[in-house]
């Protein structure tokens, strides 16, 4: 069911949207945008190790999108709503990514 929901078209657009959110606030540190998304997603703040994970995962989408912005582009397509202009398409993709990683955690598909 997880890896439904990862790849499901709706899925990944809600997690674009989300990293719309996330990157709506101009003067936030990666860190800062890190914990909003898990508040948002997981209403608590991350762990340390969450965190420290979730940064190192959003470095590595960075570098590569920035090298392939084909997929980047591929990404941030999928849905029916188009992304805003204003921000890079390598840089909405790298957080939807990271999104993408927080939706699916079991902590927020099921309610115990």
């Amino acid at each position: 069911a997880a890896l439904a929901l990862l790849n499901d078209p709706i899925f990944v657009e809600a997690a674009r949207a989300l990293a719309q959110q996330v990157l709506s606030a101009p003067d936030q540190t990666d860190g800062e945008r890190v914990e909003d998304l898990w508040q948002r997603v997981l209403q608590r703040a991350p762990e340390a190790a969450e965190q420290a994970l979730l940064l190192g995962l959003l470095a590595e989408h960075r570098a590569s999108f920035a090298a392939r912005p084909e997929d980047a582009a591929a990404l941030t397509a999928i849905g029916a709503s188009p992304p805003p202009p204003p921000l890079a398409t390598d840089e909405l993709a790298a957080w939807t990514s990271v999104a993408r990683v927080a939706l699916n955690l079991h902590e927020a598909i099921v309610r115990e």
